[in-house]
C-alpha cells in the first residue's frame, strides 16, 4: 500500500457531541465514510472510544504512539487521551463512545484488569462485535436537522441491549500486541513518519539516516534514548502493523513476506513468530 499522490484533506473533528453517551444511552456509534489521504486532526473526548474499520485501513496515533486498524481489529482509546486518525484506505469507519461511570472499561471490570484500559490497546474483532456495531443506530443527536429522527422507547431499549453485548464482547477481545511506539524529538519522529508511510524504501539503519541528513550513529543513540529500543526492533513493529493490514485483505503469507522484504515466508513468519510468541496465521488471520 503505497501512499497517494492525491494531497491529504485535513478535517476537523466536528460532530462526536452529537454522538456523547450518557447514562440512558451508554454506547454510541457514529459512522464516517473517508476516503484515502483523509486525516482527521487530533483530538480528544471526555468519553472512551472503540475505533473500528468496516472497509478499508486507518491510523490511530497519539502522542507515543500509532496503531494500524484494519477490519479485523479494533483500537481502544481512553477517555481524555488525543488522538489523529489517518486513513490509509478509502474506508468505512465505525466509532463507539462509551459512557463509564464505573471505571475504565465499567463496574464489571476488575481493579487489577482496569489498569490494561487505560492505555491505547489493539483489540480483536470476533464476527459477533463486528455484527453488534453493525445493528448499532448512528442516527446523530442533530436538533437542527432538516429531518430529526427521534429514538423511540423500543430503539431505545434495543440500543441498550445491544450496547451491553458490545461492552460485553469487547471486555472479552483478545489483545493484539501491535502497536508502533513514537518519539519525543522532532527529528527522530520524522524520520519515524517517512518509515510508517513507505517501511520499505530502504532496508537499513544507514539507508534511512542518510536520507533524514544525520548520521546512523546519531539516530542509534536517538532510538535508545527514545524509545529503548533498536532502530531494527522498532522497524520490525512497523512491518508487522503493514503486515496485519495486508493480511486483512486475504494476502496469503508469501505475498506479504516477498511485500515487505523477506527473502521467504519462512523467515517472515520466524520473525513474526519470535517477536510476537505466535505465528502469522493465528496473529493475523492469515494463511500460507
Amino acid at each position: 500500500m503505497r501512499p497517494s499522490a492525491r494531497s491529504p484533506v485535513r478535517l476537523e473533528a466536528v460532530t462526536p457531541h452529537l454522538f456523547r453517551p450518557g447514562p440512558d444511552r451508554p454506547v454510541r456509534a457514529k459512522e464516517s465514510h473517508l476516503r484515502a489521504d483523509t486525516e482527521v486532526l487530533p483530538h480528544a473526548h471526555a468519553w472512551a472510544q472503540l475505533a473500528t474499520s468496516t472497509t478499508g485501513v486507518v491510523r490511530v496515533t497519539v502522542e507515543h504512539g500509532t496503531f494500524i486498524v484494519p477490519p479485523s481489529r479494533a483500537v481502544w482509546i481512553p477517555p481524555g487521551v488525543e488522538h489523529a486518525v489517518t486513513v490509509v484506505e478509502d474506508s468505512d469507519l465505525r466509532t463507539l463512545y462509551f459512557h463509564q461511570p464505573g471505571g475504565c472499561c465499567g463496574p464489571d471490570v476488575p481493579r487489577d484488569a482496569e489498569a490494561a484500559w487505560r492505555h491505547c490497546r489493539v483489540l480483536e474483532v470476533s464476527p459477533l462485535l463486528r455484527a453488534l456495531v453493525a445493528a448499532l443506530d448512528t442516527r446523530a443527536d442533530d436538533r437542527d436537522a432538516a429531518e430529526p429522527a427521534p429514538m423511540t422507547a423500543e430503539d431505545l431499549d434495543r440500543e441498550r441491549h445491544l450496547g451491553a453485548l458490545v461492552m460485553s464482547e469487547v471486555r472479552a477481545a483478545n489483545p493484539v500486541p501491535l502497536g508502533v511506539d513514537l518519539p519525543r524529538d522532532k527529528r527522530l519522529r520524522s524520520l519515524c513518519e517517512a518509515v510508517l508511510t513507505e517501511p520499505t524504501r530502504h532496508s537499513t539503519l544507514e539507508g534511512w539516516a542518510a536520507a533524514s541528513g544525520a548520521s546512523p550513529r546519531t539516530v542509534a543513540r536517538l532510538f535508545r534514548q527514545e524509545l529503548g529500543t533498536t532502530f531494527l526492533q522498532w522497524r520490525q513493529q512497523v512491518l508487522l502493523a503493514r503486515a496485519l493490514a495486508m493480511a486483512a485483505h486475504r494476502k496469503p503469507i508469501g505475498h506479504i513476506a516477498a511485500e515487505l522484504g523477506y527473502a521467504s515466508a519462512s523467515a517472515f513468519t520466524a520473525m513474526v513468530t519470535r517477536t510476537l510468541g505466535a505465528p502469522p496465521s493465528r496473529l493475523f488471520g492469515t494463511r500460507g
